[in-house]
């Protein structure tokens, strides 16, 4: 496919706005990880995706630098309070599974690809990785945009995505890597 199809089937399946990029120019910021390791999110070692277990800063960067391009893809939210975590977490859910959706179909078309997920993996609740088993679904498995190191903001400005969507909107970010 060409770059401006793999756009076109991003639109058509959901997504507001996507952009192609070679893995080469994806903005890496290994000083993210500490980030993690806060824990905010409460998925750091207990989720197969999240740090510690979904590799180092070098180990992720080689995943995606091992492909040739990237799909990133927005998505838009109106939010009238940023503060809202339940309609937050729906709207990365929904961000999450439209990607998914969308990395089956490329797959399906012949395609060698990943997805990078706007929030760490949640096909399974609990993950396992807290009984230490195992991932369930390995081959959809997905780590977010700051597992990864990735400047987001920095990624935005250089394929021409709007990064701040203004007042009472917010945007989330993924990618397809193929």
């Amino acid at each position: 496919m060409t770059d401006q199809q793999l756009i076109d089937l991003a639109v058509k399946e959901g997504f507001c706005a996507a952009a192609v990029v070679k893995t080469e120019q994806i903005p890496f910021d290994f000083s993210f990880r500490p980030y993690c390791e806060e824990n905010l999110c409460g998925q750091y070692g207990v989720n197969h995706s999240c740090p510690p277990g979904c590799g180092s800063c070098e180990q992720m960067k080689a995943r995606i630098t091992s492909k040739q391009k990237a799909l990133v893809l927005q998505t838009v939210w109106e939010i009238s309070d940023y503060s809202d975590a339940p309609a937050i977490k729906e709207a990365k859910g929904i961000h999450n599974r439209t990607s998914i959706a969308l990395l089956e179909k490329l797959r399906n078309m012949g395609h060698d690809c990943f997805m990078v997920g706007a929030s760490g993996c949640a096909l399974c609740s609990p993950c396992t990785a807290k009984a230490g088993e195992p991932c369930r679904f390995p081959q959809l498995q997905y780590s977010c945009m700051s597992a990864y190191c990735i400047f987001v903001k920095k990624l935005c400005d250089g394929c021409g995505l709007e990064y701040d969507c203004g007042p009472g909107l917010l945007g989330f970010f993924g990618m397809i890597v193929l």
